[in-house]
């Protein structure tokens, strides 16, 4: 991929002027603008550290956007250098444990070190009871430290905001819109899109092959889209003791590679990166599988995830 260099330390620079002004506000300097993918399993199984369920960090101007908040998404922000008191915001893009399981936790471990700011939770229809049962389950713990350690009421300090399809928020520049996709037998499940002033990232979320998101990524600079390799999906579910019914779900539910090349294409985003695989530890599928086979119908670049991967918004 090339890159202007005139525009890159144009950035660079812009960001590190606002870097300066935000530290001299006490805010701390979260670094430059970039993608990080925390995590990048399909499903909830967990049997390694890596890959880890979906959870991605957006930082844009010094502000963090954290998109999915799957198993594993505290430890892997700690694991990025990302200082858990300057949470502000969380995405989820349906109701999945590997998408929404530690959307609770993560605003508990960032008040543990010391949180005292707001935190705002968006996520589909539901989000509110999410939230209200983890602090119902955590009540004793919260109430007792509140005394015994002279901390803010943590539950004071988080406020979800339940969406649909359409603007979901709209602040420090930055706008996010949502487009329900196609991942039965959820409906409430959403593909979002971050317009970060003249620079696009699509989020496709969980979703089977939907021409529609194609239009909704359309010159994006990148399409973080989920995929599934149909030839390892029959191993997947053999170790599964539910497999056959595990085996319906994955082919009525997520996007095989060749076809998430297809939405990219049709789409003309500048860059593929692949996330969300399933599977995602089958050691035969290498960085070269994925690409090859999105290679059959998409001829731009690709970026194959991993856990952690830092990719730079110039």
């Amino acid at each position: 991929m090339i890159v202007d260099r005139r525009a890159l330390m144009t950035g660079l620079a812009a960001g590190s002027l606002f870097s300066r002004a935000a530290l001299a506000q006490g805010t701390p300097n979260l670094g430059p603008n970039r993608v990080v993918l925390l995590g990048n399993k399909g499903g909830p199984s967990i049997r390694a550290y890596a890959p880890s369920p979906s959870a991605n960090l957006l930082v844009w101007n010094n502000v963090p956007y954290v998109i999915d908040v799957g198993y594993g998404v505290t430890f892997k922000l700690v694991e990025a250098k990302f200082p858990l008191t300057a949470l502000r915001y969380i995405f989820i893009t349906h109701h999945h444990s590997d998408h929404n399981l530690e959307a609770g936790p993560l605003s508990y471990n960032a008040w543990a070190l010391g949180l005292k700011t707001p935190v705002d939770i968006y996520g589909p229809d539901g989000v509110d009871a999410l939230i209200d049962g983890f602090f119902a389950g955590s009540k004793f713990d919260i109430e007792t430290r509140i005394v015994d350690e002279g901390r803010p009421d943590l539950r004071k300090l988080v406020t979800t905001h339940a969406y649909s399809e359409g603007p979901v928020f709209a602040e420090h520049g930055i706008k996010v819109t949502a487009l329900r996709n196609k991942h039965p037998p959820i409906v409430e499940s959403f593909a979002l899109r971050f317009d970060l002033g003249g620079k696009v990232i699509v989020f496709s979320g969980d979703t089977t092959y939907f021409l529609p998101l194609a239009e909704f990524a359309k010159g994006a600079d990148f399409l973080i889209h989920e995929v599934a390799y149909g030839p390892a999906l029959e191993a997947l579910a053999a170790r599964s003791p539910n497999g056959a019914t595990l085996l319906d779900h994955l082919r009525a539910s997520h996007t095989l590679a060749e076809d998430v090349g297809r939405i990219a294409q049709a789409a003309g985003v500048k860059t593929l990166v692949l996330n969300h695989f399933v599977p995602a530890d089958d050691k035969k599928l290498t960085d070269e599988v994925w690409t090859k086979a999105v290679r059959t119908s998409f001829d731009g670049p690709v970026i194959v995830g991993h856990d952690l991967l830092e990719i730079p918004l110039p």
